[in-house]
């Protein structure tokens, strides 16, 4: 699974990369996560607000940090078949 954080280093960048990294560990997945700064890189996913996620090319989340729970949830739904 390839995780991006897009945000451009703010607390609530901080926060969903943190987030992410305890939920990638407690589900017991192998990822790969990249954290994406660039302005024009985050634009070019279509995102207008951060912090983002993007998991296997796909935009999932956007604009809020969610709760551990809510990201594990969103996690699994796109965890690859």
């Amino acid at each position: 699974m390839e995780i991006k954080i897009l945000g451009t280093g703010c607390k609530n960048c901080v926060t969903l990369d943190r987030i992410a990294h305890e939920v990638i560990a407690e589900l017991g997945i192998q990822a790969n996560f990249e954290k994406v700064e660039d302005y024009a890189s985050i634009a070019a996913y279509g995102v207008m607000s951060t912090p983002a996620l993007v998991v296997d090319g796909k935009v999932v989340l956007s604009g809020r940090v969610p709760t551990p729970r809510h990201l594990k949830e969103i996690l699994l739904e796109n965890i690859p078949a």
